[in-house]
């Protein structure tokens, strides 16, 4: 079986989110291989998918697992497998995905990109929980619960150094959302290519700090495109790695656009 290590929403190797791919013949194996693979793995997530049968409302099955356990839903490793299916040449044009948060759309554009079409985040003001700004290192300007689908809890700051200079207590962030922390603010300087930065915080998932992570942009494209009164953004995601996301906002829709690159290719044995 072969597998890839493709590095998503990033034009470079060994920037961005990098994401595990295995094409399978025709149905996935039990869930403990799934996941005993995506331990082996140990990236973000690792994504499985299999070719569906002509004729129904999506072309190929997809499942997303971290480390620890399966998700609902994952954009990096979306857009890696659709890279794949892509440049191997298993899929032409858009490919629909069968997944547990519905049919998503990943479609190849002419530039080279990939444009992912995802539910919105249904975004509702909350109460910034006590204790968060201890855990995170930073008081919060305001909270949003992001819905069941992406289930964070957004927390916007004062500006980007604060968002840039975050080094929070992952340990204390567990309590206070069902998957983790987007921190966002505005960018300093429009210029430079992005209008908003955020870092997502994931250890209920087994994932301290993500690289760069899709479905927390069908909140930030959102919450931000109310603020800037745009619907088509950019977001850095300020990791370590960074990457950019272009997010434009179609009402209950929101489209992921961005890179990826193949960096490894081999063979599973076990």
């Amino acid at each position: 079986m072969r597998i890839r290590i493709v590095d998503a929403f990033t034009d470079r190797p060994f920037a961005g989110n990098p994401a595990g791919v295995l094409l399978l013949d025709d149905t996935f194996p039990d869930d403990g291989r799934l996941q005993n693979i995506a331990m082996e793995v140990n990236h973000a997530e690792t994504a499985f998918t299999h070719r569906l049968p002509g004729g129904g409302e999506a072309d190929w099955a997809l499942r997303w697992f971290t480390p620890v356990t399966e998700v609902a839903m994952c954009g990096h490793a979306t857009l890696a497998t659709a890279h794949v299916l892509h440049t191997t040449g298993a899929h032409e044009g858009p490919v629909r995905f069968a997944t547990r948060s519905g049919v998503l759309i990943a479609t190849p554009d002419a530039d080279g990109s990939i444009t992912l079409d995802f539910p919105t985040a249904p975004l509702t003001a909350a109460d910034v929980p006590d204790g968060i700004a201890e855990a995170l290192g930073a008081e919060p300007m305001a909270a949003f619960d992001t819905g069941p689908d992406v289930g964070d809890l957004l927390v916007e700051l004062a500006d980007e150094k604060t968002v840039l200079g975050l080094s929070p207590d992952h340990k204390a962030l567990a309590g206070h959302s069902s998957r983790g922390i987007i921190a966002t603010a505005r960018a300093e300087d429009a210029s430079r290519g992005y209008d908003f930065v955020s870092r997502c915080f994931f250890p209920n998932v087994g994932i301290d700090e993500d690289a760069v992570t899709g479905s927390a942009h069908t909140a930030l494209a959102p919450h931000w495109s109310g603020r800037l009164g745009r619907d088509d953004l950019t977001g850095l995601q300020a990791s370590r790695r960074t990457g950019l996301v272009r997010t434009a906002l179609r009402g209950e829709r929101t489209l992921l656009t961005g890179r990826a690159v193949t960096v490894i290719e081999g063979e599973l044995r076990a």
